[in-house]
């Protein structure tokens, strides 16, 4: 039963979809970090167990995560409602196969999905990426699945925007088998923390350029 790992920031207008869609045999892991909504309270009323992590950042959530998960394959999955949870079994087959080391869905964004400043940064970012590495990448992926040990081995250190970049390059790094596949992007419930603004867009380019140099 792959856990998923969903790092929620006052979330609470999507969380009852996103929870709701969750493939039989996926098991919803809620890592709260400082939501003042309520999320947290509705996705215990929902039976799925919460994770409190106190340090702020979307790296610090999914590092609480990965390090509370019991099963074998973790999977990452944002809680906004733009990702449908019933494509994870696109992503995690192939690493329960053992086809894949670290699977990416790349984001296949609909009308109004995807702010043009984000999916301009995205598209520079990935561009770097492919200079630097034999990895042929569109988007680092916000839904994605991995060996639970293989990641924790990874040792990424990033707590905040870099933690996706991060561990795609030290899977590069250590051999891994990375691959990617299409998955559709929606519009997310509310307003993102991060690509909903130029601010919010330009901090996460800033974390992910200190990466890469």
């Amino acid at each position: 039963m792959p856990d998923v790992v969903l790092p929620v920031l006052n979330e609470s207008q999507a969380l009852p979809w996103v929870l709701g869609r969750l493939p039989a045999g996926y098991r919803a892991l809620v890592v709260d970090n400082g939501s003042d909504d309520g999320s947290a309270e509705i996705a215990r009323d929902l039976g799925v167990e919460v994770i409190f992590e106190s340090q702020r950042g979307f790296g610090a959530a999914c590092a609480a995560g990965l390090a509370q998960a019991r099963d074998e394959i973790v999977c990452f999955l944002d809680a906004d409602g733009s990702l449908d949870p019933l494509e994870l079994p696109k992503v995690a087959g192939p690493v329960l196969r053992g086809e894949s080391d670290l699977m990416l869905g790349a984001r296949m964004a609909g009308r109004g999905a995807w702010p043009v400043h984000a999916r301009l940064a995205n598209r520079v970012l990935m561009a770097e990426v492919r200079r630097r590495t034999t990895l042929a990448l569109r988007d680092l992926g916000p839904m994605r699945a991995a060996r639970r040990q293989d990641l924790l081995a990874l040792g990424i250190e990033d707590r905040r925007s870099g933690w996706p970049l991060e561990m795609v390059l030290r899977a590069h790094q250590s051999g891994w088998r990375v691959h990617e596949v299409g998955v559709v992007y929606g519009a997310r419930a509310g307003r993102s923390k991060v690509t909903g603004t130029v601010r919010g867009t330009f901090q996460a380019v800033g974390d992910m350029a200190a990466l890469l140099r």
